[in-house]
């Protein structure tokens, strides 16, 4: 059973900052993909970052130079740090996890930016 569980959503100002954390219940070596979601209400979900293995990462241009993931294998947890935060950025965020054919994802972490 994989679990993924999020941590350190919140309130913030616009323009602030907030990191979240992803720990995962296994080695994050064996994911082929972990990213981070996310889904406001009455939006579709978007997929915000992604980093390979190899430690490629990738995001769509909405957040691009703003958010920034990582990973510590270590510590089989996955960072999303999050600078320069939109009220637009508003959402509930999901870490996931591609393990295999199956895509996994924790409970979520509310991120709310306040104008």
């Amino acid at each position: 059973q994989v679990q993924l569980v999020e941590s350190g959503g919140g309130l913030v100002q616009a323009g602030g900052s907030l990191r979240l954390s992803c720990a995962a219940s296994r080695s994050i070596f064996s994911f082929n993909l972990m990213g981070w979601s996310r889904q406001a209400p009455g939006k579709q979900r978007e997929l915000v970052a992604t980093i390979t293995s190899s430690e490629t990462t990738n995001y769509p241009d909405s957040v691009k130079g703003r958010f920034t993931i990582s990973r510590d294998n270590a510590k089989n947890t996955v960072y999303l740090q999050m600078n320069s935060l939109k009220p637009e950025d508003t959402a509930v965020y999901y870490c996931i996890g591609v393990l295999g054919p199956r895509e996994y994802r924790g409970q979520g972490t509310q991120v709310t930016v306040s104008s």
